[in-house]
Formats: structure tokens, C-alpha cells, sequence
């Protein structure tokens, strides 16, 4: 009885008592081997750093680099050259357009009815210069008149004074003709004046070129450039930014239309710190990346001028230094790079977007100062009204001239 349940204590013991694994002891090598791999790992990487610090230390080509940079270009304003009403607006922002396109139309109801009025006033000074030359001849076949006259007067005055010494006429009748004599003297002379007037109008010039009527073509010329003011195109090929104008606004003479950006024409404006302008020199080559297109995309360019001065200097409130404390502040100089164009025209850029700039100052054979001016643009020729108003001015003297 006792040997049977000492058993089955045992069993009830042994099934109460949690059993418990027992790991597997871990190699001994394991640890050793990461540490190594690790250490392997760290000497490669302080080697590949060594590597590229010699490397950038004796083999890079020198280079100054700035982050402070980002895109310039022009900004040409489109204006009213004359007041009026907008009638028509043929661009918007974001749009293209080339050079010649149409703009803006302003109403032009008042600068026709003014071309009307000078065309008839032109048409008035031809008349009236014809006039002028009527009157010199007139003037002269006058004093032809009056040279007869007088030659009449004196004859007949020559034959009294004769006839009075033979007794045949009385005194009276001699003292008459020579009256008649005087008179005849100063219708001459008054004749004479009168034709010398007259020639003073139209003398050395034609119906073409006299003062009165190249005074009514210059003011025909006039009002026909203000008529052509009425339609405004782009003076150059670019993107329409800035729009403000509406249909149905008055506009002043000089007022702010929009403006045409010619993206194809852009440059890079890097300000680096005065501490970096030693070695830069006009011509050295660089190398752009931008934020908008990332590391994929590189221009490449050259330095085209440093700055004339630090940007504070040109700042609306310049800096004060002579007065109360003062703290120096490495300043920052505007350094022109031009872009190829061939890469612009594949990869447009935006006026205004962030780059960074890398110029490679290896060779300082190049000037501090920037290139001889040149004008930016082609000059615009004169606005004379063209060929049309030069036809029309013929058609106008032509017909009041009777040709």
C-alpha cells in the first residue's frame, strides 16, 4: 500500500515542477568574426575618405562654389505709348509669342479722326505754297508794269520839256508830266518790294520742301505714328508674364501693359562672398545644377563679369558704417554667368529659380573686369510711320498740286 502511492507522488511532483530548456551554447568564433567584418568596414571607409580628401587636396582643378545663385534675364515692359481704350488683347501669361505679334489694340476712333485733320491741313499748305509762287509772278509781271510805266512817263515828260522851250506847252502841263514821272518811280518801287516779299516765301525750295509744307508732312507723320501706337506688337520673341491690362481700361501714356520674358536669353547672377573673388577671372568655365531639374541636368558657361559692387551697396537704404558700432559682415558680389543656349533650349530655365554654381579658377590668365560693352539687343529702328505714310504724303501733295 505505501510502495504504490509513493510513486504516484513522485509523478504528481515532478509533473508541478516547470521544466526548463536549456540553450545551446553559442560558438565561441562569432563574435570575433563581426568584430572584424566591422573593423574592415571601418578602415575601408577611412581609406576611400583619405582617398578622396588627396585626391580633391593635389589632383581636383580649384573651384569656387556658391549655392547663393539663381536665374536672371530681361523683363521687357510692353507700355502705352499714347493714351486710349483697350479694345482687344491678343496674349496672356504664360503664352509665347515672336517678335511682330500683335498685342494689345487701343481704340483708335480719336487718332484717325487727327490723321483726317492732318491730312487736309497738309492738302491746305500745298495750296497755299502754290499761292506763294502764283503771287512772286504775279509780283513780277507788276514790276514789268510798272518799269513800262515809268519809261512811258519819262518819254512824255522828255517831249514837254522840249516843247515848253519852243513855247508849244505851258509850264503846267511839264510840271504834270514830271508828277506823273514821280509816280511811276514809286509804283516801281512798291512793285519791286512786293515782289521781293513774295520771293522770300518760296525762294530756293519747291512746292515739295518748303518750310510750310514739310511743317504739315511732319505733323501728317505725327498723327500717323499715334495712330500706329494703337496697336501694340512684341518688340521681341519671349513669354508673356505680368499681364495687368483688361479690355475696357483707359490707359495712360506710359502705363504697364504686361511684359515679354525671352527665355532663350537668360543668365545666371551667382553672388559669392568677397573672400572667393581672388581667383575668379571673365572667361573661366563653370558648371550649373539646378533645383528644378536636380543633378541630371548640367549647365554648362562661363563667367561674363563680376559685379561693380557688393549688393548692399546698391541697396534702396545703404549701410552706415561710419556711424555708431560697427560688426564686419563678408559682403557678397553679383557674378554674371553666361549659359550655352543650346542647353537652354533643351532644358528651359525660369527667371528667378535657385541654382548652384561651380567655376573652375584653375586658370587666372582671364581680367577682373568684365567684357568692352555691346548692346544686348538688335537696335530698333526709328518709328517714322513707314512706307504706307511716306505714299500717302505723295498722294496728298500729288493731288493739290494738280500732278
Amino acid at each position: 500500500m505505501n510502495d504504490s502511492r509513493e510513486p504516484l507522488e513522485e509523478r504528481l511532483a515532478e509533473e508541478s515542477v516547470p521544466q526548463v530548456e536549456t540553450a545551446a551554447p553559442e560558438e565561441p568564433g562569432r563574435p570575433k568574426a563581426r568584430r572584424k567584418l566591422l573593423t574592415i568596414l571601418a578602415i575601408v571607409v577611412v581609406l576611400a575618405a583619405l582617398v578622396y580628401g588627396g585626391y580633391r587636396l593635389f589632383f581636383s582643378p580649384p573651384s569656387e562654389s556658391t549655392d547663393d545663385a539663381y536665374v536672371g534675364g530681361d523683363m521687357v515692359a510692353i507700355t502705352a505709348r499714347d493714351p486710349g481704350t483697350v479694345t482687344a488683347i491678343y496674349a496672356d501669361d504664360t503664352q509665347r509669342v515672336k517678335a511682330g505679334e500683335p498685342l494689345i489694340d487701343l481704340d483708335p476712333a480719336t487718332a484717325d479722326v487727327e490723321l483726317q485733320a492732318a491730312a487736309a491741313q497738309l492738302g491746305q499748305a500745298v495750296r497755299g505754297v502754290r499761292g506763294d509762287f502764283s503771287q512772286v509772278n504775279a509780283a513780277r509781271a507788276s514790276v514789268v508794269q510798272a518799269r513800262a510805266d515809268l519809261a512811258r512817263a519819262r518819254n512824255d515828260l522828255s517831249r514837254r520839256q522840249e516843247a515848253a522851250q519852243q513855247g508849244a506847252v505851258s509850264g503846267e502841263e511839264v510840271s504834270h508830266a514830271a508828277d506823273t514821272v514821280k509816280t511811276a518811280g514809286a509804283s516801281l518801287n512798291l512793285a519791286e518790294s512786293k515782289l521781293a516779299q513774295a520771293q522770300t516765301q518760296v525762294q530756293g525750295t519747291n512746292v515739295r520742301d518748303n518750310p510750310a509744307v514739310l511743317a504739315a508732312i511732319a505733323a501728317y507723320r505725327r498723327a500717323a505714328i499715334r495712330r500706329s501706337h494703337m496697336h501694340i506688337v512684341a518688340p521681341i520673341s519671349g513669354t508673356i508674364a505680368k499681364r495687368t491690362v483688361q479690355i475696357g481700361q483707359q490707359v495712360n501714356a506710359g502705363t504697364p501693359l504686361m511684359a515679354v520674358v525671352p527665355l532663350r536669353r537668360v543668365w545666371i547672377d551667382a553672388n559669392f562672398r568677397e573672400t572667393q573673388l581672388s581667383d575668379l577671372r571673365v572667361g573661366q568655365p563653370a558648371t550649373i545644377t539646378t533645383d528644378v531639374y536636380g543633378g541630371k541636368v548640367v549647365y554648362h558657361g562661363h563667367v561674363e563679369g563680376l559685379g561693380a559692387g557688393s549688393g548692399n551697396a546698391f541697396a534702396l537704404l545703404p549701410p552706415q558704417n561710419a556711424s555708431g558700432n560697427w560688426i564686419k559682415i563678408v559682403q557678397r558680389v553679383p557674378v554674371r554667368i553666361v549659359l550655352d543656349p543650346n542647353e537652354l533650349a533643351k532644358h528651359p530655365l525660369r527667371i528667378g529659380l535657385s541654382v548652384k554654381v561651380d567655376v573652375d579658377t584653375s586658370n587666372v590668365s582671364g581680367t577682373l573686369l568684365g567684357a568692352q560693352a555691346k548692346a544686348p539687343f538688335a537696335p530698333q529702328a526709328s518709328d517714322t510711320g513707314g512706307d504706307a505714310v511716306q505714299t500717302k504724303i505723295d498722294q496728298i501733295i500729288a493731288a493739290n498740286t494738280g500732278r
